[in-house]
């Protein structure tokens, strides 16, 4: 079963679509969110109230687009393109991520994300 979210922000929004994981179930049933997005080199991040353990099949290096979520931080990390700690032009996350599915669309979109903008994550 697939799941869908929307992630709205000032400049822009897009939507996600969710595996079956117990990340992604804690995380719809604290939907909607409201937070502030950081930005950390080509990605979006940002607190959620969810709190998870790690997940067999976490994973640092993702492909852009990936909806993961972050257990050190209890945050939604949304890459698309390199961060402070990639090789090359890899998505590598701060540490491994659960992940939870991806984005629909192109992931660049979230190059209009701005750090300190409030973004919004509902069901779509």
């Amino acid at each position: 079963m697939s799941l869908r979210i929307r992630l709205t922000w000032p400049a822009g929004h897009t939507t996600a679509t969710l595996d079956e994981t117990p990340t992604s179930t804690a995380l719809l049933g604290a939907l909607p969110i409201v937070s502030t997005a950081r930005t950390w080199g080509e990605e979006v991040y940002f607190d959620t109230p969810v709190s998870v353990p790690r997940e067999d099949g976490a994973r640092q290096v993702v492909a852009p687009g990936t909806v993961a979520f972050w257990t050190d931080g209890d945050a939604l990390a949304l890459p698309y393109g390199p961060t402070p700690v990639s090789r090359g032009e890899e998505c590598r996350l701060a540490s491994p991520c659960n992940l939870l599915g991806a984005l629909d669309g192109d992931p660049r979109i979230l190059a209009t994300v701005r750090d300190g903008d409030p973004i919004r994550v509902e069901l779509a």
